[in-house]
C-alpha cells in the first residue's frame, strides 16, 4: 500500500510541475502572438494547449487514485484490490455475471474519468471462452477527450486492473485489444457437482419485488379461443421465471365482466329461464346463448330497451340482476377453470366489476383535479406526452364507463392497494399504443409514480398454415377447448406410431399424450420470439427431431434412464460427491456439456431483460445436442458382449443428474410436464 501511494504521489508532483511550465509557456506565446499576430507561433501554441489539457487529465486521474488508496488505508481496508471484486459477486451469478462485475471494475480503475465506458463481454468459444470486446470503444472514446491510447494498450491496462476469481483460469490480449477468458474446469466441475447435493438455486436479483402480472383476460359468456393462447402461455410462463427468482408474484386474470352486454345477457336469461334465481339454468353453451341474445338485442327494440333498463338495475346492483349476473359469470368461469386446469395456468380473477366502486371515484377526482376535458359529451384525458394525439375516453356521452376508464382504476388500485413495484400487461402488439397512452395518462395524473416499473408484453398473431390468422376451415374463430383436444388427440396417435401404447401402462399412456399435446402447443409458441406471428402446425409440433417439445421430452427421459439401467440410484450419486467424487470434465465433450451447463443463471436473467422467454427454449435445446454429443462419445455405464455392466463411469452419471436436473427446472419455468417413462 505505502509503495503504490509513494509511486502515485511522485506522478502527481511531476505532472503538477510539468503543468506549471506548459501553462507559462502558453502565457509566453500568447502574449507573443497578441505583439506579432503573423509570427507563426499558433500551430505550437494549440499544441501545447492540447499537451497541456492531457496533463490536467492526468494528474486529475492520479489524485483521484491517491485518494482512494489513503482512504483505504485509513480505514484499514485493502482499497479496491484483488479479490474485493470477487467477495462482491453473489452466490449463484452466471459466468457471464461474474465477468460483467470483473470487467466493469477492472475498466473502471484502469480509466477512473471515464464516464460510463462501454462493458461488452460475450461467449467466445472460438478464442477461449468469453471475450470482453471493450477495449475499442474505450479507445474511441478517450481519442474523442484528446488522449490517444491504442486498442491493445487498452486491453492491457484492463487486464492488469483484473480482480483474481476463481471462475478466470487465463487472459489474453489479441488482435485490436480483445481480451480473450479462459475459464476454469475445477470451478465450473465444483460448481456443478454441488447440483446434485444442493439442486437449481435461482440466480441472485438485487432485490425482491412485487409484481403484477396481467395476462389471459377472456370475457364472461364468450369462450376462450387461439387468440386468448399466446397471453394465456406466456404470462403463466414469465410467472413461473419471476416467482423462481423469489419475486412476490400476483397473477391477474382482469375479466370483461361488466358493461353493456350484460343487459342483453341478463333479460334474455329473466325470459328463458324465469326461475333462474332457484334453478340454475342448463346455459353450458354460453357462446350460443350469446348469439342468442344479440340476434334479439339487434333485431327487438323492445328487447333492446329492456336490456339497458336491466343493465342500470345491474349497476345499482339490484339483488335479481345481480343474482342473473352472477349465475352468467359462475357457468364463464367453470369453461375457463377447465382449461387452465388443463394447461396447468393458475390465475387470481379480478373482473371489471370489482373496480365499479374504484372508477366511480377515480374519475371525480380526476374530474375535480381538471385532468378531464369536455368532448362532443364526452370527458376525455389527454396524456403528459404531447406527441401522443388520441386521448383515454374516461367517460361516455351516456355517461358510461369505458375500459380506458377501467384501466386507469387499475393502475391506481395496483399502485396503491397492491404495492406494485412493476406492472405487466401480456397483450397481442395492437394493443401496444393503447398502454403508451394509459401509462402516459396515469403519470401525469400521479397514479404511477417513477419508482414503479410499466411494462406492457406485446406478442404476434397465430396464423394457420397458410399464413393467414388461425381459423376453422368455416371461418369461425378456434376455440381453445377444441386446440386442446386435437392436440391430445394427435399426440396419441404420435404415440401408437411408435409403439408406446405397447409398452406404457394406460395411465401412462393418458399422461403422455397429454404431456405431449400441452408441452407442444406451449413450447410452439414459447420457443418463436414473441414479437413475431408465428405458423400454428401440430404436424411440426410433434416431430421428434429438432427444436419441438417432443425432442426435448424424449432427452430428459432417455437421460434420467441412464442411472436407473446401471441400478445407480438417486442416494448413491450424493453419496458418491459426499465421498468426494467430482464431475469429470477431461473429455472434450464433457467440457463443452460442463460449460453450457453452467450458463443456466445467464440465461435466466437474459431471458428477463426485454421478456425474451424464446432464450430459455433455445437453451433447452442447447443443452439437449450438447448432451447427445456428450453421450454418442463418452462411455457412462460399459457393458460386456453378453450386455452385463462392467463398469459404471460415477463422474459422468453425475454429469447426466445434473443436465437432468437443469432440463427439468428449465420445463418447469415454461409449464411443460416431464413423463418418467415416454
Amino acid at each position: 500500500m505505502e509503495k503504490d501511494l509513494e509511486v502515485f504521489a511522485k506522478r502527481a508532483l511531476f505532472a503538477e510541475e510539468e503543468i506549471k511550465n506548459l501553462t507559462e509557456e502558453i502565457k509566453n506565446l500568447k502574449n507573443i502572438r497578441n505583439i506579432n499576430v503573423s509570427g507563426g507561433h499558433g500551430f505550437e501554441l494549440n499544441d501545447l494547449v492540447t499537451e497541456n489539457t492531457k496533463l490536467k487529465h492526468r494528474l486529475a486521474i492520479l489524485k483521484r487514485a491517491v485518494e482512494g488508496r489513503m482512504s483505504a488505508a485509513r480505514q484499514g481496508g485493502r482499497g479496491d484490490t484483488p479479490g474485493s471484486v470477487s467477495e462482491k459477486i453473489a452466490n449463484g451469478s452466471g459466468p457471464l455475471q461474474i465477468l460483467l462485475a470483473l470487467f466493469s471494475s477492472a475498466i473502471t480503475k484502469a480509466f477512473p474519468d471515464l464516464p460510463d465506458p462501454p462493458i461488452v463481454v460475450a461467449l467466445s468459444p472460438k478464442f477461449g471462452d468469453y471475450q470482453c470486446n471493450s477495449a475499442l470503444p474505450i479507445s474511441k472514446l478517450l481519442k474523442s477527450q484528446g488522449i490517444s491510447i491504442p486498442p491493445p494498450e487498452v486491453g492491457k491496462r484492463i487486464v492488469e486492473n483484473v480482480s483474481e476469481h476463481p471462475l478466470v483460469m487465463k487472459l489474453d490480449v489479441a488482435g485490436p485489444g480483445f481480451i480473450n477468458v479462459s475459464i476454469d474446469k475445477n470451478y465450473v466441475s465444483k460448481i456443478l457437482t454441488n447440483v446434485v447435493l444442493e439442486g437449481i438455486k435461482p440466480p441472485p436479483v438485487e432485490r425482491k419485488l412485487r409484481i403484477v402480472v396481467d395476462f389471459s383476460s377472456p370475457n364472461i359468456a364468450k369462450e376462450m379461443h387461439v387468440g386468448h393462447l399466446r397471453s394465456t402461455i406466456i404470462g403463466e410462463s414469465l410467472c413461473r421465471v419471476l416467482e423462481f427468482l423469489n419475486h412476490d408474484v400476483l397473477r391477474i386474470n382482469h375479466v370483461g365482466d361488466w358493461g353493456t352486454q350484460f343487459g342483453m345477457l341478463i333479460a334474455h336469461l329473466q325470459e328463458r329461464f324465469p326461475d333462474f334465481a332457484e334453478n340454475v339454468p342448463p346455459i353450458g353453451d354460453l357462446q350460443a346463448f350469446y348469439k342468442e341474445a344479440k340476434v334479439r338485442f339487434d333485431a327487438d327494440a323492445e328487447f333492446k330497451k329492456r336490456a339497458y333498463a336491466c343493465v342500470v338495475q345491474l349497476q345499482n346492483f339490484e339483488p335479481t340482476h345481480k343474482r342473473a349476473w352472477e349465475v352468467i359469470c359462475d357457468v364463464s368461469r367453470r369453461e375457463f377453470q377447465k382449461i387452465y386446469k388443463r394447461l396447468g395456468i393458475t390465475l387470481q380473477e379480478r373482473g371489471e366489476s370489482f373496480y365499479q366502486s374504484r372508477m366511480e371515484k377515480l374519475v371525480k377526482w380526476l374530474d375535480a383535479e381538471g385532468y378531464l376535458e369536455e368532448d362532443e359529451g364526452r370527458k376525455i384525458m389527454w396524456a403528459a406526452d404531447k406527441s401522443i394525439t388520441v386521448p383515454l375516453t374516461i367517460v361516455k356521452s351516456d355517461g358510461g364507463f369505458t375500459y380506458d376508464t377501467s384501466d386507469m382504476a387499475c393502475v391506481q388500485q395496483r399502485v396503491n392497494e397492491e404495492k406494485a413495484d412493476w406492472i405487466i400487461y401480456i397483450t397481442d402488439s395492437g394493443q401496444a399504443s393503447h398502454f403508451q397512452i394509459l401509462e402516459s395518462c396515469a403519470k401525469r395524473a400521479g397514479l404511477l409514480p417513477s419508482h414503479v416499473k410499466f411494462t406492457h408484453v406485446g406478442f404476434g398473431v397465430v396464423l394457420g398454415e397458410d399464413r393467414k390468422k388461425f381459423k376453422t376451415r368455416s371461418g369461425d374463430t378456434i376455440r381453445l377447448n377444441d386446440l386442446l383436444d386435437e392436440g391430445v388427440s394427435r399426440a396419441l396417435e404420435t404415440l401408437k406410431a411408435k409403439g408406446r401404447h405397447e409398452v406404457l401402462t394406460p395411465d401412462e399412456l393418458k399422461q403422455a399424450m397429454e404431456s405431449v399435446a400441452y408441452g407442444c402447443i406451449k413450447y410452439a409458441d414459447l420457443s418463436h420470439n414473441r414479437n413475431a406471428e408465428y405458423v400454428f402446425s401440430f404436424d411440426r409440433m410433434l416431430e421428434d427431431r429438432g427444436n419441438t417439445a417432443v425432442y426435448l421430452l424424449y432427452n430428459l427421459t432417455r437421460i434420467r434412464s441412464i442411472a436407473r439401467t446401471a441400478g445407480v440410484s438417486s442416494e448413491q450419486l450424493h453419496a458418491a460427491v459426499k465421498n468426494g467424487t467430482q464431475i469429470s470434465l477431461d473429455h472434450e465433450k464433457e467440457w463443452k456439456l460442463g460449460k453450457v451447463l453452467l450458463r443456466f443463471p445467464d440465461v435466466i436473467i437474459e431471458s428477463l431483460k426485454d421478456v425474451s422467454l424464446h432464450k430459455i427454449c433455445d437453451f433447452a435445446y442447447e443443452i439437449a445436442t450438447a448432451f447427445s454429443e456428450f453421450y454418442d462419445n463418452c462411455y457412462c455405464v460399459e457393458k460386456d458382449s453378453s450386455g452385463e455392466i462392467k463398469k459404471v463411469y460415477m463422474e459422468r452419471l453425475l454429469l447426466c443428474e445434473v443436465t437432468a436436473t437443469i432440463m427439468a427446472q428449465l420445463f418447469a419455468l415454461l409449464g411443460i410436464d416431464p413423463l418418467s417413462r415416454m
